[in-house]
């Protein structure tokens, strides 16, 4: 069998960071008895630890988001090695772009409709409202006029996003029609939709779906503020909550929709919102492992490694199985994002590692370096942290100590 892993994740084997550690592909897929062969771009390079002499083939390009490159560096690792079998690609960014090249070169695996219910934010609410799912309102954005006529029924303020977009980049919470208007035009109208606002505390299931869309694990959590404030500069962390009737009816409603959506020998990163009037309305959902601290902290609660389930289901093996959840405990984790737009000098980030007992691990940007402007959660940020304890309360409370006591400073970089 000849498998080829799209990569664009380094690893950190030897120092201090952990980004990227479950993925270990020279683990999880049989180099040995497979053919095994990688695409990479520069990050990517770092992230294959496998056995130089058991990859089959290493092609190397500038982008593996690029279509037509990713393209031609599969078909030259075809006729190098042999017919692919699977094609595997584990960034969100790189899931449309896969299917597209499966479609095209005729590799078995996701088609880009079936990727589309959990890539497209316009597809996967058409599918969970038909199957009877509180979504928020929603049109995909075909003009200006159909837009401002849109906003001005369900009301201001209006979400506007990218339909394919991650980690919160290009969403735009929207006062009112003047800010409407200036934002249409700024944005290509064929990738965004226009959502109704929804108030609300945010919520997000992670887990695995079976190859018959059942819910092999699930772990529930609470945000910590949101991911749209996160790129404003806010803290963003979350919570594991604890088994309730709470958790009971989020675990119900994930279970209804990655069951009308079809999803398939994936893992699901699912956000809800509970209003104020206590119901439950879907918000997105990505066919992929959760980001940020998320995986590490589902490993280390429950030994179930999400990214080892996937490459395993992805590259043909149907006869593994993530262990079942024991016990209840709680855990949380916080990232303190870097000062936006501009590149900074650390001047201080103070240690509370063994002052908050609860932080499991750390990660501060040692003084001196420079934090370059961008990035998503898993960058090197101005602190980030992941908390273990028996009691959510007790990882909410010391989440709210680590924001109100972290002292870090910087300066522009001159």
């Amino acid at each position: 069998m000849h498998i080829v892993v799209v990569n664009r994740w380094p690893r950190f084997a030897d120092g201090p960071r952990w980004d990227n550690e479950l993925t270990r592909y020279e683990d999880f897929i049989d180099h040995e008895n497979n053919h095994v062969s990688y695409v990479v771009d520069g990050p990517g390079v770092e992230g294959v630890l496998a056995d130089p002499s058991r990859i089959a083939a290493m092609v190397r390009v500038a982008d593996v988001n690029d279509f037509q490159a990713l393209r031609t560096a599969v078909s030259e690792v075809a006729a190098r090695v042999g017919p692919v079998d699977h094609l595997i690609a584990l960034s969100e960014f790189t899931l449309e772009i896969a299917a597209r090249v499966r479609e095209d070169l005729g590799i078995p695996g996701p088609r880009p409709e079936e990727v589309a219910v959990y890539r497209d934010k316009v597809r996967m609410k058409e599918v969970l409202a038909a199957a009877g799912v509180r979504v928020p309102r929603f049109a995909a954005c075909a003009g200006v006029e159909q837009s401002v006529t849109f906003a001005a029924t369900v009301g201001y303020p209006v979400i506007l996003k990218p339909v394919d977009g991650a980690a919160s980049i290009g969403v735009h919470r929207v006062p009112d029609e003047t800010a409407l208007r200036a934002l249409l035009a700024e944005v290509d109208l064929d990738r965004y939709e226009i959502e109704e606002f929804i108030t609300g505390a945010i919520l997000h299931s992670d887990g695995f779906a079976n190859e018959s869309s059942g819910v092999e694990l699930q772990v529930v959590s609470s945000y910590v503020n949101d991911c749209l404030g996160f790129g404003a500069g806010q803290p963003l962390g979350s919570v594991v909550m604890q088994r309730s009737p709470l958790r009971e009816r989020v675990e119900e409603f994930t279970r209804q929709c990655v069951a009308a959506l079809g999803l398939r020998a994936v893992p699901f990163h699912l956000e809800l919102f509970r209003t104020p009037g206590d119901e439950l309305v879907f918000l997105e959902v990505g066919g992929r492992v959760g980001g940020s601290e998320v995986p590490h902290l589902i490993n280390r609660l429950f030994g179930a490694n999400l990214y080892e389930a996937w490459l395993r289901a992805l590259s043909g093996d149907r006869t593994f199985r993530l262990p079942e959840k024991t016990g209840d405990p709680s855990g949380g984790w916080l990232v303190v994002p870097k000062p936006a737009d501009v590149p900074v000098t650390v001047v201080r980030a103070t240690p509370l590692r063994g002052v908050v007992p609860t932080i499991w691990r750390e990660l501060l940007p040692p003084v001196g370096s420079v934090l370059e402007a961008g990035g998503s959660y898993d960058a090197l940020h101005s602190g980030r942290w992941i908390l273990l304890h028996e009691d959510e309360k007790q990882v909410a409370a010391d989440i709210d100590r680590i924001i109100a006591e972290f002292d870090f400073a910087a300066e522009p970089v001159r």
